[in-house]
């Protein structure tokens, strides 16, 4: 196999797969339902189709049907780029593109009841909190890498696709109730996702190094047996623990950003509600306190009196 070059990315495309078909198909659906919305009037904010479609299933397909799927099962250090991506780069553009809220406003009658009861469904309500997702989020990688499931993914092309869409929805399940902008049942306020979000940090630090330091190549010998004369496995999977040490931490503490500056947004927006309904509060005050026209005096006989007959 020729060397792992930049050139490879875009000379080894493949479309063959079932994760190319349904990118192609969450495509046409959220664009389908973007046109929908503004053939009735309705608008959508073009930031979040660009962000769904354009960075976060495109993120996928950069990692998916591009040489670094053709390398991926080659070198370690490739596949860890990948992880990267589709646990931590997509998933959260995704969200941010929310797709959910789309859905809504476009179905109509059964349908969006039944993507209702999906949303409030107690089995997604338990997978999406926030503690659990984060145990799935640092749980997954060390199972994976530390059993005999990752050689199982070198071997079979099945399983191997099976763990690209397990990478993304483990991403999907820990940022969307973080970062999303989806209506999501028992997120936490701020403060909370804030912390969640920095006890993150650490993991990739730790998960990377732990590889680094290995004294056992990931896969036992499937890299050593492809024979590349191009290629050290021992070298290439240090590179590898220092993609996901660095790459992990530079996300964790961007997306630490993003959701502080969506709790910024968030508490301007709330003081000016606060400040909305201070102002109708002094408004209705202002009126019922000042006082009334008078009301013409009449005699006992039903006559005007005084000035008011003269008038």
């Amino acid at each position: 196999m020729a060397p792992f070059t930049v050139s490879s990315i875009f000379t080894e495309v493949s479309v063959d797969s079932w994760i190319a078909v349904l990118l192609v198909v969450a495509a046409g659906l959220y664009l389908y339902g973007v046109h929908r919305l503004r053939a009735r009037g309705d608008q959508w904010p073009l930031s979040r189709t660009v962000l769904f479609v354009g960075v976060g299933l495109g993120s996928i397909a950069a990692v998916t049907v591009t040489g670094v799927e053709a390398y991926d099962t080659t070198l370690v250090s490739v596949h860890m780029v990948q992880h990267m991506v589709l646990t931590m780069v997509a998933p959260i553009f995704l969200a941010l593109g929310a797709p959910v809220t789309l859905a809504l406003r476009v179905l109509r009658g059964a349908p969006r009841k039944r993507l209702l009861a999906v949303v409030h469904s107690r089995y997604l309500r338990v997978l999406s909190f926030p503690l659990v997702a984060y145990a799935i989020f640092v749980a997954n990688p060390f199972v994976l890498y530390f059993s005999g499931l990752y050689r199982l993914t070198l071997e079979n092309a099945f399983v191997h696709e099976l763990v690209h869409a397990h990478f993304i929805l483990t991403g999907c399940l820990f940022f969307w109730p973080l970062l999303g902008l989806d209506p999501l049942p028992g997120r936490w306020p701020y403060p909370g996702r804030a912390l969640l979000m920095i006890l993150s940090v650490p993991f990739h630090t730790v998960l990377g190094l732990t590889i680094m330091q290995s004294t056992t190549l990931l896969g036992g010998d499937w890299y050593p047996s492809l024979g590349l004369t191009w290629a050290d496995p021992w070298t290439d999977q240090k590179v590898a623990g220092g993609i996901l040490w660095a790459g992990g931490e530079f996300v964790s503490v961007t997306m630490i950003g993003v959701l502080v500056a969506q709790w910024f947004k968030q508490s301007e927006r709330e003081a000016r509600r606060i400040d909305r309904e201070l102002d109708r509060q002094e408004a209705a005050a202002a009126s019922s306190s000042s006082p009334a026209p008078a009301r013409p005096e009449t005699a006992a006989d039903g006559t005007r009196t005084g000035a008011q007959a003269a008038q």
